[in-house]
C-alpha cells in the first residue's frame, strides 16, 4: 500500500488515523529476517523493488512476494527467476503470476498500465544468444510502462542487417545495445544515433572473452560519444537506465 493510497482511505473513512499510523511505521522497511524489504523504493525512485531470485529458495522468493503483494503492490518483478521458483509461486500465491522464460522474469499481479507515450526504447542485440539479457531488459521496460521495439541478431559480422532497423534506433529515446564476443554493437549504434546508448556486454564468447570481460572493456573503451556501461549480463541495470531516460522524455520523473 503506497502513502497516497493510504492517505486517500482515511479522507474516506475506509481506515482510522491509528491504522494508517501503524502502516506508515512499517513502510520504510520490513525486516522479515533473511530479507529487508524496501517498501518505500516506489515512493523515492517512482518503481517498487524489484527482487533478484537467483541465490533465494523458492520459499524465500514466495514470503517476499506475499509480503509486497499485502502491501498493495502491482506488477512485481523478480529477475534471474528458474521456473521452479515460477511454479512454486503460481502454486501458492492467490494472485496471477507470469514467468518470461527467455527473460527468466516473474510478474506478480501484473497489470496493464500507462504507457509512456512520447517514443520508445529500442533493444538490440547482437545475436541469437544474447536473447536472455536482451529479454531481461526489454520485458522489465515493458512492465514498466515503456513501449518497446526489439531487434535481434543484427551484430556487427552483418551490419546491413543493422542497418535495415535504423529508422526505428534512431527515433528512439533511449538504446539498449546488448553483445557478447568483442561487443563491438555499442559503438557502432551509438555512432548512428543522437539519443543515449545503455551498452550490455554478456558472457557470450569463446575463452578470450572471459566471459563477458572482453565485451565489457570493448564498450568501456568505446570512443562513440553518448555509451555507458552497465555490468555483464545485466539486462536488469540497462532496462532501469533507460526506463528513467525514456520517463524523463515523457515528464513522468
Amino acid at each position: 500500500m503506497d502513502v497516497r493510497k493510504i492517505l486517500e482511505d482515511v479522507r474516506n473513512g475506509k481506515i482510522s488515523v491509528d491504522e494508517a499510523l501503524k502502516a506508515f511505521a512499517k513502510m520504510p522497511f520490513e525486516d522479515i529476517d533473511f530479507a529487508k524489504i524496501d517498501h518505500h523504493r516506489k515512493l523515492r525512485q517512482g518503481m517498487s523493488e524489484v527482487i533478484f531470485c537467483e541465490g533465494k529458495t523458492k520459499e524465500q522468493v514466495l514470503k517476499i512476494f506475499e509480503r509486497m503483494i499485502e502491501r498493495g503492490e502491482i506488477n512485481i518483478i523478480g529477475t534471474r527467476a528458474s521456473r521452479e521458483q515460477y511454479e512454486y509461486l503460481r502454486e501458492h500465491l492467490k494472485d496471477d503470476v507470469v514467468y518470461y522464460e527467455t527473460g527468466r522474469i516473474i510478474c506478480a499481479k501484473r497489470v496493464e498500465i500507462i504507457k509512456n507515450p512520447k517514443g520508445h526504447v529500442a533493444v538490440v542485440s547482437a545475436g541469437t544468444a544474447d536473447l536472455k539479457v536482451a529479454e531481461e531488459a526489454a520485458i522489465v521496460l515493458e512492465i514498466l510502462g515503456n513501449n518497446v521495439k526489439r531487434m535481434y541478431d543484427v551484430g556487427v559480422a552483418g551490419i546491413h542487417r543493422l542497418f535495415a532497423h535504423l529508422d526505428d534506433i534512431q527515433s528512439a529515446n533511449a538504446v539498449v545495445a546488448v553483445a557478447g564476443m568483442e561487443g563491438a554493437l555499442a559503438s557502432v549504434v551509438a555512432g548512428l544515433v543522437s539519443k543515449p546508448v545503455i551498452a550490455v556486454p554478456t558472457s557470450v564468447g569463446y575463452g578470450a572473452n572471459f566471459k563477458g570481460l572482453s565485451a565489457l572493456l570493448t564498450m568501456l573503451n568505446s570512443c562513440a560519444n553518448g555509451v555507458c556501461v552497465v555490468n555483464i549480463d545485466n539486462g536488469f541495470g540497462a532496462a532501469i537506465v533507460a526506463h528513467m531516460i525514456n520517463s524523463l522524455a515523457n515528464q513522468n520523473l
